[in-house]
Order: C-alpha cells, then structure tokens, then sequence
C-alpha cells in the first residue's frame, strides 16, 4: 500500500513509522538513512502539532481542532506531508497536495 504513493506525480519518498517512533518501512528517491531520518522527524513533528492542537482547543473553547488529521511543512520546492504514522515527500511542481494528502489517508488506515 505505501508503495502505491510513489506513483503519484512529484512523490519523491514515503515512510512509515510506529507510535514510538520507530521505522517501518521507506520508499523512494532517498537512501534509507534518509528514510529513517524522515521517519523520526515525522514522528517528532506529529507530536508538537498534536500538543499544538490540544492547547489551541483548550484556549479557544471549540471543538474540532484535535485529533489533528495531518500536517503539511512547505518549501519553496518541497514539502513533506504526513497522516498519521505515514509521511511523504513531494515536489511542489509536480504534485497536487489534496490528492497525495487522501492518498496518505487511505494508506493509514490499511
């Protein structure tokens, strides 16, 4: 199933990580150092954006912000993008973000 993003026009590599962390599986047009580096970046990230969107619905007093469904850091000629324990990298050129974002969707929850 993850080797199904690589497909997509511009998904340069793909990974996917446990909730501790740990690396799963990676694809694509990085070595697998790489790979495992964006793993456990992904896992970090995921953990801020979650703690991000639990104070902001505490503050704000409105439902809806968490569980988070993703996040998305862009470049100027990259971006990497990330449902759950599944992340992505693209180039911005060539993919549509929408598209590789639903993709990630249905990947995490094969």
């Amino acid at each position: 199933m993850l080797k199904k993003l690589l497909v997509l026009d511009g998904v340069m590599a793909v990974a996917k990580f446990r909730d501790d962390g740990s690396f799963v599986e990676g694809y694509g047009m990085m070595p697998d150092e790489q790979l495992v580096g964006l793993a456990k970046f992904a896992h970090d990230y995921k953990r801020m954006v979650q703690g991000n969107a639990d104070q902001l619905s505490m503050f704000a007093q409105v439902r809806g912000w968490t569980p988070p469904g993703g996040w998305i850091v862009r470049g100027p000629g990259m971006s990497v993008l990330s449902v759950s324990n599944v992340v992505a990298v693209v180039n911005n050129q060539e993919t549509s973000i929408n598209e590789v974002m639903q993709e990630l969707r249905d990947a995490a929850n094969y």
